[in-house]
C-alpha cells in the first residue's frame, strides 16, 4: 500500500510524479515520500529578482559564431555567494513553458545554502562539478559529489548545495526541459559498455526534524520565487520509487573505440541522453572524453574537422583536450553551433598528421572534458557575451591552416611504389 489511512510513525504520504499518470509503465517515474509535514505547508510565494537565470530563449542572441570562454570567474573572498546566487545562464534553446529545449548554466559559489532549499519546476538539472567537492542534500538523502562525478536532480526535487570545506566551487549545469535523462541504447555494442546501470548511485533516506525559519526558492518559467517555511523541507523519513536523484563517477565509464582505422563519432562516449520524440535525436546528449587508448592505424587520431546538425557546448574539467591542448582551459567552455565549422587547431593538425608510425597511445589519465550536444539551435545570453571571460579571437586558432593541396601527389606516390 502506498497511501494508508494512517502511516506508521504519524507520517504523511506524498507522491512526487516525474511523468504523467498515464505514461507507459516502462517510462513512468514517480516516488512516494513518507514525511513529517506535507510540502503544501508554506507561505505565499514572493517573486525575487534574478537577471542571470534564463528559461525562455526566444529573445536571446542568435549567431553562428564560434565561441570559447576562459575559466569562468570564481567569487571574490569577501563575497558570500551560494549555489543559487552563483548560477549564470550561458545559453540554450526553446522554453520551459512548452517543455521543449535546454539550457546551459555555469555556477561559481563559496557559501553553503544553510536554511535554504531550491526546487526547479522547469526541468532536470545535470550538475558537473569542475572545482571543489559539493554536498547535495535532497529529499531522498545525501549525494557527495566531487569533480569527475556528476549528479542529476530531477524536476520537482527540493535540494540544497553545501560545501564540506572552505573555498570557492565552480562547475557546469545542463537543464533539460523535454523529459528525463536515460542511458543510451547500446545496439550492436551488446549488453555491456559505456555507462553501466550498476554504477549509478542513489541516496539513502535521511531526514531532519528541525523547526525554524527556512526559505524555499522555486524556479518557475525562469522566474525566481521564494516562500517561507516553518521547518526543514528535508523531512522525508522513508521513500520508495524510481524518480530519485543520482550520481555517477565518470571513471567507471567503459569506453569503446576503433581498433582498426578511423576516428569514431563522439556518440560512442555518451553517458546519458534526453531524447526528443524523434528516435535517435537528442534534446541533449551528455558526452565525455575520458582517458582511453588510441590504437587506430594510418588515422588522424584527434577529432576530425566537422560541421554538425547539432549544437555542441564543451567544458573542460581537468587537463588538456587533444584537439586544442593550449587554449581550452579547465573551468572554461566552448560553443560550436549548428553547421559552424570546427576541429583541431593548426598546431595540432600539423603535429598529428606528420607523426611517424602508429604506436598505441594512452590518452592522458589526468584529462577529462565533456560535451552537451543538442539538436536545438543554442542562443547565447548577454551575460555570456559581455560579462563572461570570452576569448575575442577564438577564430584565430584556425588561422594557421594552410593549403597543402598537391596536384602532383599521385605521381609522387606512384614513383615511390
Amino acid at each position: 500500500m502506498n497511501n494508508p489511512k494512517k502511516c506508521p510513525y504519524g507520517l504523511y504520504a506524498e507522491q512526487l510524479s516525474g511523468t504523467s499518470f498515464t505514461t507507459p509503465r516502462v517510462h513512468n517515474q514517480r516516488t512516494w515520500f513518507y514525511r513529517i509535514v506535507p510540502s503544501c505547508k508554506h507561505g505565499k510565494y514572493q517573486k525575487i529578482e534574478n537577471k542571470y537565470i534564463i528559461a525562455d530563449f526566444s529573445k536571446q542572441i542568435a549567431t553562428p559564431e564560434r565561441f570559447r570562454w576562459n575559466p569562468f570567474p570564481m567569487p571574490k573572498d569577501e563575497e558570500k555567494i551560494d549555489f543559487i546566487d552563483g548560477i549564470r545562464t550561458v545559453g540554450g534553446a526553446g522554453s520551459a513553458e512548452t517543455k521543449t529545449g535546454f539550457a546551459v548554466h555555469v555556477y561559481a559559489a563559496n557559501t553553503s545554502m544553510s536554511n535554504k532549499a531550491f526546487v526547479n519546476s522547469d526541468g532536470d538539472l545535470l550538475i558537473v562539478p569542475q572545482h571543489g567537492d559539493i554536498l547535495i542534500t535532497t529529499e531522498c538523502g545525501l549525494l557527495a559529489v566531487k569533480p569527475g562525478e556528476i549528479a542529476v536532480i530531477q524536476r520537482g526535487h527540493k535540494f540544497k548545495v553545501g560545501f564540506p570545506e572552505k573555498g570557492s566551487r565552480r562547475g557546469y549545469i545542463c537543464e533539460v526541459f523535454d523529459g528525463h535523462f536515460v542511458l543510451p541504447d547500446l545496439g550492436p555494442i551488446g549488453a555491456n559498455g559505456l555507462a553501466n546501470p550498476r554504477d549509478f548511485l542513489h541516496p539513502t533516506a535521511r531526514f531532519e526534524d528541525k523547526e525554524g525559519q527556512y526559505t524555499l526558492v522555486q524556479k518557475f518559467l525562469g522566474g525566481m520565487f521564494e516562500a517561507e517555511l516553518e521547518r526543514s523541507p528535508f523531512d522525508v523519513v522513508a521513500w520508495h520509487g524510481n524518480y530519485v536523484p543520482y550520481k555517477y563517477d565518470m571513471s567507471n565509464f567503459v569506453a569503446v573505440n576503433s581498433v582498426t582505422v578511423d576516428h569514431m563519432d563522439p556518440s560512442i562516449f555518451t553517458v546519458l541522453t534526453c531524447q526528443t520524440t524523434s528516435p535517435g535525436v537528442a534534446a541533449v546528449d551528455f558526452v565525455i572524453f575520458p582517458p582511453r587508448m588510441a590504437v587506430q592505424k594510418k588515422t588522424f587520431r584527434p577529432p576530425y574537422y566537422h560541421r554538425n546538425c547539432m549544437s555542441e557546448f564543451m567544458g573542460n574539467i581537468k587537463g588538456q583536450y587533444d584537439a586544442k591542448p593550449e587554449g581550452f582551459q579547465p573551468g572554461g567552455g566552448s560553443l560550436h553551433s549548428i553547421m559552424a565549422g570546427h576541429g583541431p587547431d593548426a598546431g595540432t593538425f600539423d603535429k598529428c598528421s606528420e607523426e611517424k608510425g602508429d604506436p598505441p597511445v594512452q590518452m592522458p589519465l589526468n584529462a577529462l572534458a565533456f560535451m552537451f550536444e543538442s539538436t536545438y539551435f543554442m542562443r547565447v545570453t548577454e551575460w555570456a557575451l559581455k560579462e563572461a571571460p570570452l576569448e575575442k579571437d577564438y577564430h584565430k586558432c584556425w588561422a594557421g591552416l594552410k593549403s597543402k593541396f598537391d596536384p602532383e601527389w599521385r605521381k609522387g606516390n606512384d614513383a615511390k611504389k
